[in-house]
């Protein structure tokens, strides 16, 4: 036994066999010296009964000094019932980041993860959320330790996702498939809700107490408000009219009309089955839609055009693919043809959904009316057993549908404003009273 020292530590020398230096003034601090040569400074403890050893460092990396005052902070916390090895231990198979979304994509993908309505994510949205989980958290977090994420490191990860620290373009299983990720405010917002849920998660587990994604400033989310004018839903009439001529391009002008006519998402109308088209009751029966399995109602339009186009079609889907019975695909890249160099550039099929939504509103009718006729979680019409719709909700069907189908057809309307002057609205209340008046 010696005091370790710098020039003791070195003179040392090594045997066959590994053997420990303890130092004489500091009872539990030693030094080990490998028959390689290598020296590194331990110290040695009793914990709940048992002695424990616990290396502190390479000597070259810790100085006889500072390795001293760590064995004494290590002493001081074994005397107060801790236990350092142990806890070393622990630390080293605490959970990374990018562990914890792969175990919450594992149970995502068998079901256990529960989404919108408190039911099972669908696949597109698992598609989404695995690529956020490994586009952006992991590749900023994911050897981060799980326990040790607070709140500032949330706000950073925001702000390097909307700084597109993230930007990449990399392969997917598709042939010829890629996926471009870019990042941005809308990205940023959307990941680091996906990212409360993982965090929820592990608290629900019981490997973290606290969210730390909670009362996370966000940016405000830009709300996509463009809709189509009355002059441009002629244009869209001409551009789709010109795409009927194109073998390639004729049933994806067909879904865009049917989408304009309904309001429906582009995935329920790519995907519309025979099987949930009732053309008696005027609606669409869909059993996955996003609000789960809801009826819609349809337009005579859409009615007509279903009718027209079931004697000619074979096989599950409304709109089918080649060779075999599937959906038709490649949408996305035909609709952005279709609009390409037109004035119609900006348009997607969502801005058709909010466009039918916005022109029910101009036409009177109430938010629960429209919420129905697009499915929208508000007044979706959910009831498995609901086999004949209000003839109020086709009513509102029709009316919008056929005020689209004579738009995109070429027609212009007047539609008068309540002027809001005294006399006029007093003529228009004699004017109401004099058609509600009783004949005979």
């Amino acid at each position: 036994m010696a005091k370790l020292t710098k020039r003791f530590v070195e003179a040392v020398a090594p045997q066959s066999k590994g053997h420990v230096v303890w130092d004489n003034e500091f009872p539990g601090f030693g030094l080990r010296v490998y028959p390689s040569g290598k020296r590194s400074y331990i110290v040695q403890y009793r914990s709940r009964g048992r002695s424990r050893r616990y290396t502190i460092g390479l000597h070259g990396l810790w100085t006889p000094e500072t390795a001293r005052r760590e064995a004494k902070a290590l002493l001081g916390r074994a005397a107060h019932g801790g236990d350092p090895a142990e806890e070393r231990e622990e630390e080293r198979k605490a959970l990374t980041i990018k562990q914890l979304c792969e175990h919450y994509i594992a149970d995502m993908e068998a079901g256990l993860i529960l989404g919108k309505g408190g039911r099972p994510k669908k696949e597109t949205t698992i598609a989404t959320d695995v690529g956020r989980l490994r586009r952006h958290i992991v590749p900023l977090l994911g050897t981060r330790r799980v326990r040790d994420i607070t709140k500032p490191d949330m706000n950073n990860l925001m702000k390097d996702i909307i700084a597109g620290k993230t930007r990449v373009t990399v392969k997917t299983e598709k042939l010829r498939g890629k996926a471009i990720v870019r990042g941005g405010p809308g990205t940023a917002i959307r990941t680091m809700g996906l990212l409360g849920g993982v965090f929820s998660y592990a608290v629900e587990a019981g490997i973290i107490e606290h969210n730390p994604t909670h009362g996370l400033r966000k940016p405000k989310y830009k709300v996509r408000d463009r809709r189509l004018s009355e002059s441009e839903y002629r244009t869209l009439g001409d551009i789709l009219r010109q795409g009927c001529q194109s073998n390639q391009l004729r049933i994806h002008a067909d879904i865009l009309r049917i989408i304009a006519l309904t309001g429906c998402r582009r995935g329920e109308i790519v995907n519309l089955k025979w099987s949930a088209v009732d053309l008696e009751g005027s609606c669409l029966r869909l059993a996955d839609s996003k609000e789960g399995a809801t009826v819609r109602p349809v337009g005579l339009p859409v009615v007509e055009y279903l009718e027209k186009e079931r004697p000619h079609r074979t096989g599950t889907y409304v709109f089918p693919g080649q060779d075999i019975d599937n959906a038709v695909g490649n949408f996305p890249q035909s609709w952005k043809k279709l609009f390409k160099d037109t004035p119609l550039w900006d348009v997607t099929p969502h801005v058709l959904r909010h466009s039918f939504a916005s022109m029910a509103n101009d036409l009177g009718f109430t938010e629960i009316t429209i919420a129905a006729l697009i499915g929208h979680a508000k007044g979706s019409v959910t009831s498995k057993y609901v086999h004949t719709l209000d003839s109020t909700l086709i009513m509102a069907a029709d009316t919008v549908a056929g005020y689209v189908k004579a738009l995109l057809e070429g027609a212009e309307f007047r539609r008068n404003t309540y002027t809001l002057d005294r006399q006029s609205r007093q003529s228009a209340i004699e004017q109401m009273l004099i058609e509600s008046r009783p004949t005979g």
